[in-house]
């Protein structure tokens, strides 16, 4: 499972097109529809914590997990940030009230062995970050651990990029984007025997510092990353959640109540809990 490094850098700035208060939005009406209120929330593969964030400011008591060290930084400088803006506002009990309620704890944790100190009501995952784990044994792991960190009757929800989408979106396309300050090549091959999707990523990053130290402008370091993606179908995502002991409640087109079809881009699963007789309940 590749974690992102130099595209750290710049992944908030080329994200900056993504929905992320509409998804959160579509994510908090599922979280409530199946009973999760509020609570503590583990968002498995959270990045730079844009969904995350978004929970926490939502009431949700988070915990963001991921395996990148680089994104983690970025996520945790964006909370900084936040509490900066509550202590410039101090005079503001509302707002102070809504400080004291981000609670967020990131940890640097492959979500193929994560581990927490106990359960929480909710786990997510968004972002197409299941699509990261390449093979079935590793995302029945990832299921059994979803399962046993939930309380009893909680949910587990994530999204997955589709086989449609790899097979006639993204498949032997190139997408490329020129900015000021970063730019990016992004190649995609698709081997359809394997299922999976080839990301090959050429980044450009300004770097003012050498910059200054040479006194010339436009100069850019360069970082190359490789990634991959795997497609399942929604069977093996229903078998897989059998084996991990979870119950599977729905598939949704993405954004939509409407059940998953075969031209949808990207499905949202609804998994929950089990009673499990090897299982210690808190409740």
């Amino acid at each position: 499972m590749q974690a992102y490094t130099g595209f750290a850098q710049v992944y908030d700035a080329f994200m900056d097109n993504i929905p992320y208060d509409e998804w959160a939005t579509y994510l908090i009406g599922l979280l409530k529809e199946n009973g999760v209120e509020d609570g503590l929330i583990a968002d498995l593969g959270c990045g730079t914590g844009s969904i995350t964030e978004r929970l926490a400011k939502a009431g949700y008591d988070m915990i963001g997990i991921d395996n990148s060290e680089e994104m983690l930084a970025i996520a945790q400088e964006k909370k900084m940030d936040y509490f900066d803006e509550f202590e410039d506002a101090a005079e503001d009990d509302e707002l102070a009230e809504t400080d004291k309620r981000l609670g967020i704890l990131y940890l640097l944790q492959d979500m193929r062995d994560f581990e927490l100190y106990g359960t929480v009501s909710a786990v997510v995952s968004i972002c197409d970050s299941m699509n990261y784990i390449m093979s079935e044994e590793d995302l029945l792991k990832v299921f059994k651990l979803a399962n046993n960190y939930l309380e009893s009757r909680g949910v587990f929800i994530f999204d997955l990029n589709t086989m449609y989408k790899y097979e006639t979106i993204l498949a032997n396309n190139t997408i490329a984007e020129n900015r000021e300050d970063c730019s990016f090549i992004w190649d995609n091959y698709y081997y359809k025997d394997e299922r999976v999707n080839e990301y090959s990523l050429s980044i450009y990053v300004r770097d003012e510092e050498l910059e200054e130290e040479l006194e010339e402008e436009g100069i850019f370091k360069r970082f190359d990353e490789t990634h991959y993606q795997k497609a399942y179908s929604l069977d093996t995502i229903k078998r897989l959640l059998e084996e991990a002991g979870l119950e599977f409640v729905t598939a949704y087109d993405a954004f939509t109540k409407e059940p998953a079809k075969e031209t949808s881009e990207r499905i949202y699963i609804v998994a929950r809990e089990q009673h499990q007789d090897n299982k210690f309940y808190t409740k």
